[in-house]
């Protein structure tokens, strides 16, 4: 693995376009797969996994951000098949009563983080920035807490609170379902990670960049170390106003969603001053780690972003040569729908458990890595934070997979060391996210 990032001649400047689950047994949920036995589903699911974009994947009005996850819909997730080999028993198809993803335990094991999670991460605080308002997020994130066996985290125990982007408790903004959507998954995504973090949910009144802004600095306002953004949009000749006057917040961990759509780059992912978050696919494998994992692409137009910016600077940190400005991304987690984590959810669906993928997962997944390793130090900008381990065993490196075609292979095409689709890679324990 390189110590740093591959040289390259060319420059690209990208731009994006805007369960039943498996029955099984009690040795199963005892080694943590966190899914209860049921023995009379109903048909056999396909084994091709179908899946839908959550609503606020389309803007609601012109001019707004968009939410990067898919909701599974059909057919076998990269958890049932897990389930199904270990149990010789033949998967039936999901519905809203049982989880059909990952759950807390098979993330920890993926990225070397179950001893951190059980000890660290005490007296920090997450923040989930999001818009529109979940009436339900408390109530669904206590389900999937007490699920999956974790401690409770409640506005009456002090672990958990939500915010209009003022932060008012009280004047929140109006409801979204689809939205909704996006903040369980983004919530169970935190509480996955970092159990023992406190999480505050801030609210913006609307998905403009103004009001997402007002909500981030509100985050860091009420004392959040480590915030979480699964949103973005296209690039633009602002945004570099939006980087002063939203994004930075030096002594805080930034995380941005690498987007969804394939090759190409967005904001506010090439922001310097946050940590851009791509997605891979995480299947279980026979090596010693026990997981491997490849770039996320569905299809020509469905996969993990990446790509070298129009307008932001390039960090001094960052040091690949075929992008003379920011490149996204730096690191990576999970997104591939086919393998994707179980959420609970029930404002505007079904209640029950649904299987979401996106980059919208591997951002607050990032973010939880952050917290695990500690407060970031003042002064300092975390996204520099994985580089200064690049190429070490404190990385997992992404070296197959690509997200789409561009004219300098490591923009799109994962490699060994450095690549736009993973960066430098997914977490192997919580050294190379600390100071």
């Amino acid at each position: 693995m390189r110590s740093t990032p591959p040289n390259r001649s060319s420059r690209h400047s990208g731009w994006r376009r805007l369960g039943t689950a498996v029955a099984t047994t009690a040795a199963l949920v005892f080694a943590g797969f966190g899914t209860a036995v049921q023995a009379d589903a109903a048909t056999t699911a396909s084994s091709k996994v179908t899946y839908v974009a959550t609503p606020c994947a389309t803007p609601k009005h012109t001019g707004e951000l968009t939410c990067k996850s898919y909701r599974v819909t059909g057919g076998l997730t990269a958890f049932q098949k897990m389930q199904a080999a270990k149990s010789g028993i033949t998967p039936k198809a999901a519905d809203a009563s049982t989880p059909s993803g990952y759950g807390p335990t098979n993330l920890r094991s993926a990225y070397g983080l179950t001893s951190a999670a059980a000890s660290n991460g005490s007296g920090e605080t997450i923040a989930i920035v999001d818009a529109y308002n979940d009436p339900n997020a408390e109530s669904d994130l206590a389900t999937y807490r007490s699920y999956y066996g974790l401690s409770a985290c409640t506005t009456a125990n002090g672990c958990f609170k939500k915010v209009s982007q003022t932060g008012s408790t009280t004047s929140l903004p109006s409801s979204d379902a689809g939205w909704s959507e996006e903040i369980s998954l983004d919530l169970d995504m935190a509480s996955a990670i970092c159990p023992l973090c406190n999480i505050t949910l801030v609210e913006a009144t609307s998905a403009s960049y103004a009001n997402l802004g007002t909500a981030e600095n509100e985050a860091v306002a009420l004392g959040a170390k480590f915030v979480s953004n699964s949103y973005g949009g296209s690039e633009s000749s602002s945004q570099t106003s939006y980087d002063t006057s939203y994004y930075k917040h030096a002594g805080v961990a930034i995380t941005v969603s690498a987007g969804d759509s394939g090759y190409g780059a967005e904001y506010p992912a090439t922001s310097q001053y946050v940590t851009a978050v791509g997605g891979t696919k995480l299947s279980t494998s026979t090596s010693t780690r026990g997981w491997t994992e490849s770039v996320w692409r569905t299809s020509s137009s469905e996969g993990t972003g990446s790509g070298c910016s129009s307008y932001d600077a390039k960090p001094s940190w960052q040091t690949d040569t075929g992008c003379t400005k920011r490149m996204e991304s730096d690191v990576s987690a999970v997104a591939d729908p086919a393998t994707g984590v179980s959420v609970y959810d029930s404002y505007g669906v079904t209640a029950g458990w649904y299987t979401f993928g996106g980059t919208s997962v591997s951002a607050p997944i990032i973010a939880g890595v952050y917290a695990l390793a500690g407060t970031p130090a003042s002064g300092t900008y975390p996204a520099q934070y994985p580089y200064d381990y690049a190429g070490t065993s404190s990385l997992n490196d992404v070296t197959s997979g690509y997200n789409g075609s561009c004219s300098t292979a490591y923009f799109c095409t994962a490699e060994t060391g450095y690549d736009g689709p993973t960066g430098w890679g997914t977490p192997s324990g919580t050294a190379a996210f600390a100071n």
